[in-house]
């Protein structure tokens, strides 16, 4: 073996040009395997580099990165009878038979009995409303639809659905998801929705045309969707409606694709549907969409489409257009330097970046931050490259606690979120990045139980610091801001010695998510937090509610402590 090492290597010697030939084509060759790899194999999620806007609480160790093995996912194929192309798809008699030949009805009450079971732990994040017949040629839910002919679950039909914003979701065939607003069709039998779900054994996912639909609880978390356009809500008629709405068309045939699609030619965020007549306008302070009212109200059938609502002469249904509002768009650098160094202090995972958007938008200043985040800057954040005492951005983003950092800056605002979600959404972003989820490897691994004993002291000292060394510190839940943005965005805008105009406002909350709003509905099947993971978060809850207490300053609100 020795002789012929020594032979090769006397060889290359001599002809090094077919030496170096050779090395090319057995990298390129690894470097095929690789690609190959990585379509075929689910990509790694390595854990995120250590960067100065996650932040460190005092005296805690960095958690290192841990490299996860390479996993594979077999590719969703598909049934050799063809996949199904939308509503208006026509089934065949073989398909039917193959389709129910597979999905195997055998033992039939006993797999609907393991259905129900399964529907029950959907609960919190759905509720199963029943089994309904389906048409092909007039679908039962109208609005989007996917197909997983392999690896098809009840949690992933719904979790697609609600983070689309659908009030209703349904599954047919064991593998097809359908999406909508309403569910219009008759009932069926609960023993015709018997068909084993694709990738689950314990549930059901309807039977040959019949959906099991869901009615989504998650979804009022998030704006409803119509096509393109958002549901604003059902809002009675302006006092002048002339002026509220500039823009008027009649439509004798109306239906809500018309109407939305007249008000974004003529380029306006708000389309309002008034029986037969379609107003189109910006949210004004004639106009807020603050006071909504019950939708009952606005349950006028459309007069070209009979199973939409189109409002009434006093009460309009309001949608917003793909138009963007551009009366908040506009962002500068401070004219002069500025004379206080205002924080937008928080604990990483409670909304920062978000606040700083809204923040933005409101005041048409750009913020800065104690960091340096080249996504953000990369994303429009651009008081992200200066330094944070230039002067020259509207208030400084900053996750530091401890007296020397707190006692640098001249006033703060202290966004603090429930420690449950904002843990949850730190270890997403370390893992992820800033609107990326941590792989299941991750909350499974040592990684989750580690990062809750090093971050969740670290959420209560770091209130309890800046509330301890802060010279003038507004407080502002990010519940409250989500609940209630109009109100909390005053509060914050007022701090930093704006005046805030109300029109500029209602815009901002037109545009409030923003590029970096992480998906609220993508949740876990489980619940991360242990038994002793809660209790010690529970204690760290209550003592930085008394601390707030102590300041005459109203507590943590009550959804922080879990039923």
């Amino acid at each position: 073996m020795a002789k012929l090492l020594v032979k090769l290597q006397r060889y290359f010697r001599r002809k090094p040009v077919r030496f170096f030939t050779l090395l090319a084509l057995y990298l390129a060759a690894g470097s095929l395997v690789f690609l190959h790899s990585g379509f075929t194999g689910e990509p790694t999620v390595p854990g995120s580099q250590r960067s100065p806007g996650g932040g460190e609480g005092p005296g805690l160790p960095y958690l290192g990165v841990m490299q996860l093995s390479r996993g594979f996912k077999a590719a969703v194929t598909m049934p050799e009878g063809g996949r199904r192309h939308g509503p208006w798809f026509k089934s065949t008699s073989k398909e039917l038979a193959e389709r129910g030949k597979a999905g195997d009805y055998g033992s039939t009450r006993s797999r609907a009995l393991r259905g129900r079971s399964g529907r029950e732990k959907e609960e919190d994040r759905a509720r199963y409303i029943g089994c309904y017949v389906d048409n092909t040629r007039r679908r039962t839910l109208r609005g989007m639809s996917f197909f997983d002919y392999k690896k098809m679950t009840v949690f992933r039909c719904q979790d697609n659905c609600a983070e689309r914003g659908y009030l209703y979701a349904g599954l047919e065939f064991g593998a097809e998801c359908y999406c909508g607003h309403k569910v219009q069709a008759s009932n069926a039998s609960e023993s015709e929705c018997n068909m084993q779900c694709k990738g689950e054994r314990s549930n059901t996912c309807g039977g040959v045309n019949r959906l099991s639909i869901y009615r989504l609880e998650l979804a009022q978390e998030s704006a409803r969707r119509y096509g393109s356009a958002i549901f604003r809500g059902c809002f009675r008629r302006p006092d002048n409606v002339s002026i509220a709405l500039p823009v008027t068309q009649l439509m004798l045939n109306m239906s809500v694709d018309k109407c939305v699609d007249f008000c974004t030619e003529k380029e306006y965020p708000l389309s309002a549907l008034a029986g037969t007549t379609c107003h189109c306008g910006f949210p004004t302070t004639l106009f807020t969409l603050h006071e909504r009212e019950d939708e009952q109200l606005c349950a006028q059938k459309c007069a070209g489409e009979e199973f939409e609502s189109c409002g009434t002469a006093e009460y309009l249904l309001v949608y917003q257009t793909q138009v963007q509002d551009n009366r908040c768009m506009d962002r500068r650098f401070l004219p002069t330097r500025a004379k206080q160094l205002v924080a937008l202090a928080s604990f990483p995972g409670a909304g920062n970046t978000w606040a700083r958007h809204l923040i933005e938008l409101a005041t048409g200043f750009y913020t800065g931050s104690y960091y340096f985040d080249g996504s953000l800057y990369n994303k429009g954040f651009k008081g992200e490259r200066d330094h944070w005492r230039s002067g020259r951005t509207i208030c400084i983003k900053t996750h530091e606690s401890g007296q020397k950092e707190i006692e640098s800056f001249d006033s703060a605002i202290l966004l603090i979120r429930n420690p449950y979600k904002a843990l949850m959404a730190e270890f997403n972003r370390k893992y992820g990045g800033h609107v990326g989820f941590a792989a299941h490897a991750h909350w499974k691994g040592k990684e989750w139980p580690e990062f809750v004993a090093n971050y969740a002291p670290w959420w209560a000292t770091h209130t309890l610091d800046w509330l301890r060394y802060g010279k003038k510190v507004l407080v502002v839940h990010f519940e409250d801001l989500k609940r209630d943005l109009f109100v909390q965005l005053q509060r914050m805008v007022g701090l930093l010695g704006i005046t805030a105009c109300e029109d500029r406002l209602l815009c901002v909350e037109g545009q409030k998510d923003g590029n970096f709003k992480r998906s609220g509905l993508r949740k876990l099947e489980y619940d991360p937090y242990t038994p002793e993971m809660r209790k010690m978060i529970s204690s760290y809850i209550k003592t930085v509610d008394t601390a707030l207490k102590l300041r005459n300053l109203s507590g943590v609100p009550d959804d922080y402590y879990p039923r």
